[in-house]
Protein backbone atom coordinates (compact mmCIF):
# COMPACT_ATOMS: atom_id res chain seq x y z
CA UNK A 1 0.00 0.00 0.00
CA UNK A 2 1.39 3.86 -0.93
CA UNK A 3 0.73 6.32 1.66
CA UNK A 4 0.46 9.84 0.27
CA UNK A 5 1.63 12.82 2.34
CA UNK A 6 -0.12 16.22 2.29
CA UNK A 7 -2.01 19.03 4.14
CA UNK A 8 -5.28 17.08 3.20
CA UNK A 9 -7.99 18.47 1.56
CA UNK A 10 -9.15 22.52 1.97
CA UNK A 11 -10.99 25.34 0.55
CA UNK A 12 -12.96 22.82 -1.27
CA UNK A 13 -10.20 21.30 -3.08
CA UNK A 14 -9.01 17.78 -2.64
CA UNK A 15 -5.64 19.57 -0.65
CA UNK A 16 -4.28 22.66 -0.45
CA UNK A 17 -1.46 21.69 -2.42
CA UNK A 18 -2.00 21.51 -5.72
CA UNK A 19 1.31 19.39 -6.23
CA UNK A 20 -0.04 17.12 -4.00
CA UNK A 21 -3.52 17.43 -5.75
CA UNK A 22 -1.13 16.17 -8.65
CA UNK A 23 0.17 13.47 -7.27
CA UNK A 24 -2.97 11.76 -5.54
CA UNK A 25 -4.65 11.99 -9.19
CA UNK A 26 -1.68 10.20 -10.47
CA UNK A 27 -2.41 7.61 -8.60
CA UNK A 28 -5.83 7.50 -9.14
CA UNK A 29 -5.62 7.40 -12.57
CA UNK A 30 -2.98 4.42 -11.92
CA UNK A 31 -5.55 2.72 -10.19
CA UNK A 32 -2.80 1.50 -8.27
CA UNK A 33 -4.04 1.21 -4.24
CA UNK A 34 -3.06 3.92 -1.71
CA UNK A 35 -4.02 5.77 1.10
CA UNK A 36 -3.65 9.22 2.49
CA UNK A 37 -2.04 10.56 5.65
CA UNK A 38 -1.29 14.03 7.45
CA UNK A 39 2.69 15.22 6.49
CA UNK A 40 5.27 16.05 8.48
CA UNK A 41 7.95 18.26 7.31
CA UNK A 42 9.95 16.84 9.24
CA UNK A 43 9.94 13.32 7.52
CA UNK A 44 9.30 14.91 4.16
CA UNK A 45 12.91 13.52 2.31
CA UNK A 46 12.50 17.24 -0.11
CA UNK A 47 11.13 18.85 3.00
CA UNK A 48 8.23 19.48 1.13
CA UNK A 49 5.17 17.68 -0.01
CA UNK A 50 3.94 15.61 -1.51
CA UNK A 51 5.80 12.49 -0.17
CA UNK A 52 4.78 8.60 -0.53
CA UNK A 53 5.91 6.29 1.82
CA UNK A 54 6.26 3.22 -0.79
CA UNK A 55 7.15 -0.25 1.34
CA UNK A 56 9.39 1.90 3.57
CA UNK A 57 10.86 4.00 0.74
CA UNK A 58 10.09 7.72 0.93
CA UNK A 59 10.16 10.08 -2.28
CA UNK A 60 9.34 13.55 -2.25
CA UNK A 61 8.59 16.15 -5.31
CA UNK A 62 5.47 14.82 -7.60
CA UNK A 63 7.38 14.41 -10.73
CA UNK A 64 9.80 12.14 -9.05
CA UNK A 65 6.80 9.98 -7.72
CA UNK A 66 5.19 10.22 -11.02
CA UNK A 67 8.62 8.77 -12.46
CA UNK A 68 8.67 5.59 -9.34
CA UNK A 69 4.96 5.20 -10.13
CA UNK A 70 6.10 4.37 -14.02
CA UNK A 71 9.38 2.72 -13.28
CA UNK A 72 8.05 0.28 -10.59
CA UNK A 73 4.70 -0.33 -11.13
CA UNK A 74 5.07 -0.32 -15.16
CA UNK A 75 2.77 2.47 -15.42
CA UNK A 76 2.85 4.53 -18.88
CA UNK A 77 1.03 7.54 -18.11
CA UNK A 78 1.91 8.91 -21.47
CA UNK A 79 0.26 5.73 -23.45
CA UNK A 80 -0.51 6.78 -27.16
CA UNK A 81 1.09 9.87 -27.08
CA UNK A 82 3.77 10.22 -29.60
CA UNK A 83 7.06 12.20 -29.21
CA UNK A 84 5.89 15.27 -29.67
CA UNK A 85 2.83 14.81 -28.05
CA UNK A 86 5.00 14.55 -24.90
CA UNK A 87 7.04 17.13 -25.58
CA UNK A 88 4.26 19.45 -25.47
CA UNK A 89 2.87 17.60 -22.43
CA UNK A 90 5.82 18.35 -20.70
CA UNK A 91 6.31 21.99 -21.97
CA UNK A 92 2.65 22.58 -20.40
CA UNK A 93 2.73 21.28 -17.33
CA UNK A 94 6.26 22.88 -16.63
CA UNK A 95 4.42 26.15 -17.58
CA UNK A 96 1.56 25.46 -15.30
CA UNK A 97 4.29 24.82 -12.17
CA UNK A 98 6.59 27.05 -12.85
CA UNK A 99 4.58 30.36 -13.81
CA UNK A 100 0.84 29.58 -12.71
CA UNK A 101 1.75 28.33 -9.23
CA UNK A 102 3.80 31.54 -8.74
CA UNK A 103 0.95 33.59 -9.71
CA UNK A 104 -1.53 31.82 -7.28
CA UNK A 105 0.73 31.70 -4.43
CA UNK A 106 0.60 35.69 -4.75
CA UNK A 107 -3.09 35.72 -5.08
CA UNK A 108 -3.38 33.54 -1.97
CA UNK A 109 -0.53 34.99 0.14
CA UNK A 110 -0.06 38.31 -0.53
CA UNK A 111 -3.77 39.62 -1.08
CA UNK A 112 -4.33 40.39 2.83
CA UNK A 113 -8.09 38.63 2.27
CA UNK A 114 -7.13 35.71 0.51
CA UNK A 115 -4.91 34.91 3.14
CA UNK A 116 -7.34 35.72 5.91
CA UNK A 117 -9.78 33.21 3.88
CA UNK A 118 -7.11 30.47 3.32
CA UNK A 119 -3.75 30.24 4.31
CA UNK A 120 -4.28 31.93 7.76
CA UNK A 121 -5.97 28.19 8.24
CA UNK A 122 -2.71 26.45 8.52
CA UNK A 123 -1.92 28.50 11.70
CA UNK A 124 -4.05 27.35 14.23
CA UNK A 125 -2.56 24.86 15.83
CA UNK A 126 0.14 28.00 16.54
CA UNK A 127 -0.64 28.56 20.18
CA UNK A 128 -2.71 31.95 20.30
CA UNK A 129 0.32 34.13 21.96
CA UNK A 130 2.70 33.55 19.15
CA UNK A 131 0.76 32.79 16.48
CA UNK A 132 0.58 36.69 14.66
CA UNK A 133 4.65 36.78 14.93
CA UNK A 134 4.71 33.08 13.31
CA UNK A 135 2.07 34.10 10.65
CA UNK A 136 4.31 37.38 10.03
CA UNK A 137 7.53 35.16 9.56
CA UNK A 138 6.20 32.85 7.55
CA UNK A 139 4.32 35.35 5.19
CA UNK A 140 8.16 36.93 4.94
CA UNK A 141 9.10 33.87 4.05
CA UNK A 142 6.99 33.20 1.28
CA UNK A 143 7.10 36.93 -0.21
CA UNK A 144 11.10 36.27 -0.04
CA UNK A 145 10.42 33.29 -2.01
CA UNK A 146 8.31 34.76 -4.80
CA UNK A 147 10.64 37.56 -4.96
CA UNK A 148 13.74 35.12 -5.53
CA UNK A 149 11.64 33.34 -8.46
CA UNK A 150 10.96 36.52 -10.09
CA UNK A 151 7.17 36.35 -10.21
CA UNK A 152 7.47 38.38 -6.37
CA UNK A 153 9.27 41.27 -8.46
CA UNK A 154 6.42 42.53 -10.74
CA UNK A 155 3.03 44.19 -9.73
CA UNK A 156 0.23 42.51 -8.27
CA UNK A 157 -1.65 43.68 -11.89
CA UNK A 158 1.41 41.96 -13.84
CA UNK A 159 1.19 39.08 -12.36
CA UNK A 160 -2.52 38.57 -12.57
CA UNK A 161 -1.86 38.85 -16.42
CA UNK A 162 1.13 36.28 -16.30
CA UNK A 163 -0.43 33.91 -14.53
CA UNK A 164 -3.97 34.67 -16.97
CA UNK A 165 -1.86 34.30 -20.10
CA UNK A 166 -0.98 30.90 -18.96
CA UNK A 167 -4.43 29.75 -18.27
CA UNK A 168 -5.71 30.89 -21.56
CA UNK A 169 -2.64 29.08 -23.51
CA UNK A 170 -4.10 26.01 -21.17
CA UNK A 171 -7.37 26.45 -22.71
CA UNK A 172 -6.62 27.10 -25.93
CA UNK A 173 -4.39 23.98 -26.18
CA UNK A 174 -7.11 22.21 -24.21
CA UNK A 175 -9.85 23.46 -26.68
CA UNK A 176 -12.79 21.13 -26.99
CA UNK A 177 -11.01 17.77 -26.33
CA UNK A 178 -12.21 15.61 -23.73
CA UNK A 179 -8.88 15.56 -21.73
CA UNK A 180 -5.78 17.64 -22.42
CA UNK A 181 -4.13 15.78 -24.86
CA UNK A 182 -6.85 13.72 -26.81
CA UNK A 183 -9.60 11.40 -25.76
CA UNK A 184 -8.34 9.76 -22.50
CA UNK A 185 -6.82 11.23 -19.08
CA UNK A 186 -2.45 10.86 -19.11
CA UNK A 187 -0.39 12.01 -17.07
CA UNK A 188 -0.68 15.56 -18.18
CA UNK A 189 -4.20 16.07 -17.03
CA UNK A 190 -3.05 15.01 -13.44
CA UNK A 191 -0.86 18.35 -13.39
CA UNK A 192 -3.48 20.30 -15.57
CA UNK A 193 -6.24 19.47 -13.13
CA UNK A 194 -4.58 20.19 -10.21
CA UNK A 195 -3.52 23.70 -10.90
CA UNK A 196 -6.60 24.68 -12.83
CA UNK A 197 -9.16 24.03 -9.90
CA UNK A 198 -6.39 25.39 -7.86
CA UNK A 199 -6.41 28.99 -10.02
CA UNK A 200 -10.59 28.89 -10.12
CA UNK A 201 -11.51 27.72 -6.39
CA UNK A 202 -13.87 30.85 -5.70
CA UNK A 203 -12.87 31.12 -1.77
CA UNK A 204 -10.21 33.04 -3.62
CA UNK A 205 -11.28 36.64 -4.66
CA UNK A 206 -8.71 37.57 -7.59
CA UNK A 207 -8.12 38.85 -11.10
CA UNK A 208 -6.65 35.15 -11.56
CA UNK A 209 -9.61 33.43 -9.94
CA UNK A 210 -11.58 35.04 -12.92
CA UNK A 211 -9.73 34.02 -15.64
CA UNK A 212 -9.34 30.68 -14.62
CA UNK A 213 -12.94 30.53 -14.26
CA UNK A 214 -14.21 32.64 -17.56
CA UNK A 215 -13.16 29.78 -19.85
CA UNK A 216 -15.95 27.55 -20.20
CA UNK A 217 -13.97 24.75 -21.64
CA UNK A 218 -11.78 24.64 -18.37
CA UNK A 219 -14.87 24.69 -16.02
CA UNK A 220 -16.38 21.66 -18.27
CA UNK A 221 -12.98 20.16 -18.43
CA UNK A 222 -12.87 20.15 -14.58
CA UNK A 223 -16.41 18.60 -14.54
CA UNK A 224 -15.05 15.65 -16.47
CA UNK A 225 -11.55 14.95 -14.52
CA UNK A 226 -14.30 15.21 -11.15
CA UNK A 227 -16.14 12.96 -12.61
CA UNK A 228 -13.80 10.15 -13.70
CA UNK A 229 -11.02 10.83 -10.69
CA UNK A 230 -12.97 12.46 -7.72
CA UNK A 231 -16.29 11.27 -7.60
CA UNK A 232 -17.16 11.11 -4.19
CA UNK A 233 -16.80 14.56 -3.99
CA UNK A 234 -19.17 15.86 -6.92
CA UNK A 235 -18.19 19.52 -6.95
CA UNK A 236 -14.72 21.26 -7.27
CA UNK A 237 -13.82 24.62 -7.53
CA UNK A 238 -17.44 25.42 -7.81
CA UNK A 239 -17.39 22.57 -10.73
CA UNK A 240 -20.14 20.12 -10.53
CA UNK A 241 -18.81 16.56 -11.85
CA UNK A 242 -20.07 15.64 -15.35
CA UNK A 243 -19.56 13.95 -18.13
Amino acid sequence: MITLFGSGPNFGLPDASPFVTKAETLLRISKLPFQKAPMSFSKAPKGKIPYIDDDGELLGDSTLIRWHLEKKYKVDFDQGLTSEQRAIAWAFEKMTEDNLYWAMVHARWMDDANFQRGPREFFKAAPAIIRPLVVAIVRRKVKKSLHGHGMGRHSATEIAELGSRSLQAIADYLGSKPFFMGNEPTGADATIFAFVISSMCPLFESPLQQAAASHDNLRRYVGRMAARFYPELGDIAGCKASV
